[in-house]
């Protein structure tokens, strides 16, 4: 048997693993780490059989797990053992590139667990395709690089020069219009190529593809698998992930987007007019050919301004709700028969062999064109009754996907016979696991809760406005900036303000310029998310303001000592969102209480847990909403961090 195949613990018959397992955790988490310094946690402990009797019986398992419970340890025990017993891989699907890395990085939580229990732990990270270099692509497109700046083309060229995998993470910097020309694109054709099986995407797909324990994937690249899986199978290739015996999600409450996204199709308005912008210049080319993109291009500019008009915008969403109606019906048919008519000159152009395009480009147009028209077909068929619509904030992008994923999820994932396992700390509205059961489609999952390791009664005060003492019918801005202006003096800057919109920011920032206050404020609208996160963290006394920071955001130490909750962040009318209401009022269900409230409950719950990072942080939630008396009274108290003691903000 190969090392790394080899059982971490004996063990007489496969009956017998399941009581092996939860005695070697218990001599972990007991005997081994507090060795090494770590502290025995029960919560973590009690996790982590919870999610090895999931992977022995095969559930689907939900874990909520509160910060600090040291989740990652409690699932990567006994998935490590149970892809021992499988001989297969486990899958770990995170959020997040930047929670890849924090898992399988030389310095990662794989490496450290392996190192302190002297096991010899085989965890590979896999990656998207389009995330590696193609080498047919650079032989065709070095001469472009003569167009960059000395700079940027010696850092590319010295870095083809060495790179092992061609992973795009290894060089940044280089932007996307760059990239296009050198990495792998869906277009490429791979099996006509003449580095075929020697080419860096290749070796990377082999590398992740021969992990024995764990691969590590991002949701996105998961769920592409799931759906093209069983397709590329009868097609005779290889899907993109292995064989496994078992999935992970961290962050598990997220997964509905990607999955989403992943079944369905798009339109991006720039790439389509970048196809248009190539075909223009070719030099000599056919008539029929020149006309085809010319209309293409008037037909496209007209869809999208349409889309614009016709999308539902609420400032609190980044997806704009796109329904059917006649005229739009009208030009995605027009939309359509365009494409068709620019598909069939492509396939004429690359008929005639006049090399004014290459295969790999002509290709790359022809999937661009067929994912376009599914879209505009899925969008038309049964006047959008069976999808979802949306365009983006910026009204460029155009998506359609599939209005059933929940029934899709538990056809090809929680009926698959594979334990399913999905952790993050908000997945339940007071142990109420009910609304994320619902949205997944799951039946009759297992579950548990923890909550957080801290000392909450010492390290956090919340503060909420006195019963019915805000007057919800006219609230004056100008008296709760006054609220807002009191509490960021008392507490000298180093707060994150959370809003529902950034229409709230900007009133917000009206409201504001008014005071004289001697702290500086990073708001949202003005710069990139990334920077001002930089920001936040390095000037101990500033103030961050906006309504994309309820997660994703880790700022421990006193940078960040108050968390200001201006608006309870209700569901915006995003188009997902609007599915579930109305799928709820069919059923005759209150669709407010049903999706409306647990969802504001759960995003509350991410935005208190900004607060407490670390056992020696300490800090204030104050809530500027109504909340007593109010119907979502219990939803509301059930988000905050459980242990503490719930003040009024007049006794601040």
């Amino acid at each position: 048997m190969c090392a790394r195949h080899k059982s971490i613990f004996e063990y007489d018959r496969r009956e017998d693993f399941h009581d092996k397992l939860t005695q070697w955790i218990g001599d972990v988490f007991y005997d081994i780490l507090p060795e090494h310094g770590y502290e025995v946690r029960e919560e973590q402990i009690y996790t982590s059989f919870q999610m090895a009797d999931a992977l022995c019986n095969k559930k689907v398992h939900l874990a909520e797990a509160g910060l600090g419970t040291g989740k990652t340890f409690a699932y990567l025990l006994p998935a490590i053992a149970y892809a021992r017993l499988n001989r297969k891989p486990i899958i770990i699907a995170c959020a997040k590139a930047a929670l890849q890395e924090q898992l399988c990085g030389e310095k990662g939580d794989i490496k450290t667990l392996s190192d302190l229990l002297g096991l010899e732990v085989d965890a590979r990270m896999a990656k998207d395709s389009d995330q590696y270099v193609c080498d047919a692509k650079v032989d065709e497109s070095k001469e472009k690089f003569d167009n960059l700046s000395e700079g940027l083309s010696f850092e590319i060229n010295e870095w083809l020069g060495r790179t092992k995998r061609g992973e795009r993470s290894e060089i940044p910097l280089v932007p996307d219009r760059v990239w296009k020309h050198i990495g792998w694109d869906e277009g490429m054709s791979c099996d006509m190529c003449l580095d075929r099986g020697f080419c860096k995407l290749i070796k990377a797909k082999e590398y992740y593809r021969s992990a024995r324990d764990i691969i590590v994937v991002d949701h996105e690249l998961f769920f592409k698998d799931l759906w093209t899986r069983e397709e590329r199978i009868a097609d005779g290739k290889l899907p993109i992930l292995p064989e496994y015996c078992g999935v992970i999600f961290d962050e598990g409450h997220k997964i509905i987007l990607p999955a989403s996204m992943q079944a369905g199709n798009r339109i991006i308005k720039d790439d389509i007019e970048q196809m248009i912008h190539s075909i223009e210049e070719i030099h000599g080319a056919r008539e029929e050919l020149l006309l085809t993109v010319t209309r293409l291009e008037d037909v496209t500019s007209t869809f999208f301004v349409r889309l614009n008009q016709v999308a539902i915008v609420d400032e609190g969403s980044e997806r704009f709700t796109v329904y059917c109606e006649d005229s739009l019906l009208k030009l995605a048919e027009t939309f359509q028969k365009v494409l068709d008519k620019l598909l069939l000159e492509l396939q004429i152009e690359q008929e005639l062999y006049t090399e004014s395009l290459s295969t790999n480009l002509i290709q790359a147009y022809e999937m661009l064109i067929d994912n376009a028209m599914l879209a505009v077909h899925h969008f038309r068929k049964n006047k959008g009754k069976d999808s979802i619509s949306w365009i983006n904030r910026e009204g460029d992008s155009f998506f359609v996907v599939p209005r059933n994923i929940d029934t899709r999820l538990n056809k090809h994932l929680f009926q698959k016979k594979i334990p399913v396992l999905l952790t993050s700390a908000t997945l339940s509205n007071d142990g109420d696991f009910n609304y994320l059961i619902r949205t997944l489609g799951v039946k009759n999952p297992s579950y548990s809760t923890v909550g957080n390791s801290f000392d909450m009664d010492e390290q956090v005060e919340v503060y909420l406005p006195e019963p019915f003492s805000k007057d919800k019918i006219n609230v004056e801005i100008t008296k709760e900036i006054e609220k807002l202006v009191y509490l960021l003096k008392l507490n000298e800057g180093r707060a994150l303000v959370l809003t529902s919109s950034q229409e709230e920011v900007r009133r917000i920032r009206e409201g504001i310029k008014h005071y004289q206050l001697p702290f500086e404020f990073l708001w949202e609208d003005k710069a990139e998310r990334g920077y001002l996160i930089r920001q936040f963290k390095e000037e101990v006394s500033t103030v961050l303001i906006g309504s994309d920071f309820w997660e994703g955001i880790d700022v421990p130490g006193e940078s960040l000592s108050m968390v200001i909750i201006w608006q309870l962040p209700f569901p915006a009318r995003d188009p997902l969102i609007e599915v579930q209401r109305l799928e709820a009022k069919e059923e005759g269900l209150d669709e407010v209480l049903t999706i409306d409230y647990p969802a504001m409950g759960l995003k509350l719950k991410q935005g208190c847990g900004r607060l407490i990072r670390k056992e020696d942080d300490y800090g204030k939630i104050v809530i500027m909403d109504s909340v007593y008396g109010e119907a979502y009274e219990r939803f509301v108290l059930s988000a905050l961090p459980q242990g503490t003691n719930i003040k009024y903000i007049s006794d601040l």
